[in-house]
């Protein structure tokens, strides 16, 4: 399982300049990205939580909004100059679809269209890989929850998830889930900078 922005993209700093300029567009309000600062570090958990401390009331209308510019301003952004991936990245993709024996899915705190356009933007082969997001819940740990039943149903299976944030380890400590930190921004025992060196990657999983 993985996340995106910041493990399989290189879109984490951009996507949160669209984010905050969508809201100071939509609401007036700036937002704090102290991101770790919030209960829930996902699109939707985030916005439920900031119009509590800014007293927006008609959420979902804001909610809606905040979506719309949001993703106009990822798209401007992309067609201007596409994503990158981290390195090895779609390789990496690629040869976990060719084993028989695993299976892939998606967990973002985003939402899922701005994850599509990002991954394809990036190169990313999504075909056939099961993708929950901010669209489904507000909380990591369900979105999370949800992509593992879109993945292998009701099947009970050990499952590694890559990510880059804090609250990625969070969730995954509370899930009781194998974690991999993919990048540098927090300090954990198992850790790739990037997916260039496959057989590292794979270590981590067990295979």
């Amino acid at each position: 399982m993985f996340d995106i922005d910041g493990t399989l993209i290189e879109s984490y700093d951009f996507d949160s300049e669209c984010f905050t300029e969508a809201v100071k567009e939509v609401t007036g309000y700036e937002i704090d990205t102290n991101w770790s600062r919030y209960k829930h570090v996902t699109d939707t958990g985030i916005l439920n939580q900031f119009f509590k401390e800014t007293n927006i009331e008609n959420t979902e209308i804001a909610h809606e909004s905040i979506k719309s510019v949001f993703l106009n301003k990822i798209q401007t952004r992309i067609a201007k100059k596409p994503i990158s991936e981290i390195v090895g990245a779609a390789a990496f993709i690629t040869s976990l679809k060719e084993l028989q024996n695993v299976a892939i899915s998606f967990a973002t705190g985003g939402w899922y269209e701005s994850a599509i356009l990002k991954l394809e933007s990036a190169g990313i082969d999504i075909s056939n890989i099961p993708i929950a997001s901010a669209n489904d819940h507000h909380s990591r740990i369900e979105i999370m929850k949800i992509a593992e039943k879109r993945a292998v149903k009701d099947t009970r299976l050990s499952f590694t998830y890559f990510g880059d944030g804090s609250w990625d380890l969070k969730a995954c400590k509370e899930l009781g889930v194998n974690f991999v930190l993919v990048g540098d921004k927090i300090e954990h025992n198992q850790s790739i900078m990037n997916f260039k060196k496959q057989n590292e990657a794979f270590a981590y999983i067990g295979l």
